[in-house]
């Protein structure tokens, strides 16, 4: 496992982050078909096993069983806390009776965050996120808050999540007129097929001194090598099977790409991942063990520039704005 530095901070991460979405089977994941503790903990630890000290999950994931599933997996693992790196998120809401549950109200973010503190068993959360945008509260309540909270030894570092480059602007001038560091990372889609963050958010970001934290790195499979899976008409149907329509011709001439370099198709779209500006740590979200060990395979792809420039070829990205739509 090879390891990089957050943002503009001291602590190294994996190069792969694990995704615990898929934990828990409340609510939309229960329709997903969410992991089960057994099924959870055997990937934290073949996670562990492999070198990845970086977890990612968020509360409204499963309505906060993916947190309690990922605590229990680290518990009854005995993994080593000071060897962990574990991030959640807060904004989204909790409870749709409740006008306060939702935001990034000093309210809100106090009271989730020692609500995941107790779902995760831990008594601090390394890396807390902010996972949607709150436009209705002011930037002077947000850093307060995070400052109190850090100041209480109960995060270490502050991250947002979908996030524009105005967004991460805003927050990192509100912060630095408080003398606080404000964000180390922002939390986005960004993979081969959906690049928008290249306009904005990633100059944004290398700007602030931001890691970048991709989800969604295969597009929800659309990059794993879909023309050749068995299960690819499951995969295509309603608004995936509009949009795989659209770019067959591209995902066509990509698959045909990665056999001729002589990787699969989700390497490649990690390793090119691994390879942009501002990237810290794709996250994985594996539902098997065979997935996980097929998504650790990435760390052996060091694409050529040459390989690079094909990809580009074949996904054009974006210039960063202004210039992308203007002079």
């Amino acid at each position: 496992m090879r390891y990089r530095l957050l943002g503009r901070t001291g602590l190294y991460v994996s190069e792969l982050c694990l995704g615990t979405m898929t934990f828990g089977g409340q609510g939309f994941w229960k329709v997903m078909g969410g992991l089960e503790q057994d099924a959870a903990t055997a990937l934290v630890k073949q996670a562990f096993d492999a070198g990845v000290n970086f977890i990612d999950t968020a509360n409204v994931y499963s309505l906060g069983e993916s947190e309690t599933i990922t605590g229990q997996a680290i518990r009854s693992l005995g993994l080593p806390r000071d060897e962990l790196v574990i991030a959640t998120k807060a904004t989204g809401v909790m409870n749709e009776s409740a006008i306060n549950a939702q935001g990034q109200s000093r309210y809100h973010l106090m009271n989730q965050l020692n609500a995941s503190l107790k779902r995760l068993q831990t008594d601090y959360i390394d890396l807390y996120q902010m996972h949607h945008i709150d436009r209705s509260t002011p930037w002077e309540e947000v850093w307060q808050a995070m400052d109190v909270l850090v100041t209480q030894g109960k995060i270490l570092y502050v991250g947002s999540s979908n996030f524009g480059g105005w967004h991460i602007a805003q927050a990192q001038e509100a912060a630095k007129s408080r003398h606080f560091m404000g964000l180390v990372s922002e939390q986005s889609i960004y993979n081969l097929v959906t690049r928008d963050i290249e306009r904005e958010v990633i100059p944004a970001a290398l700007h602030y001194g931001l890691g970048v934290i991709p989800w969604s790195p295969l597009h929800g499979g659309l990059l794993g090598g879909i023309l050749k899976k068995q299960d690819s008409k499951r995969r295509l149907e309603g608004r995936s099977k509009e949009f795989f329509d659209a770019k067959r011709p591209q995902i066509e001439r990509y698959e045909a790409f990665c056999d001729s370099i002589g990787h699969a198709p989700a390497d490649v779209a990690l390793g090119w991942l691994l390879a942009q500006p501002a990237v810290t740590a794709p996250i994985i979200g594996p539902r098997t063990q065979e997935q996980l060990t097929n998504s650790l395979k990435a760390l052996e792809v060091n694409l050529t520039a040459e390989q690079l420039a094909a990809l580009n070829e074949i996904f054009p990205g974006y210039k960063t704005a202004p210039e992308d739509y203007a002079w």
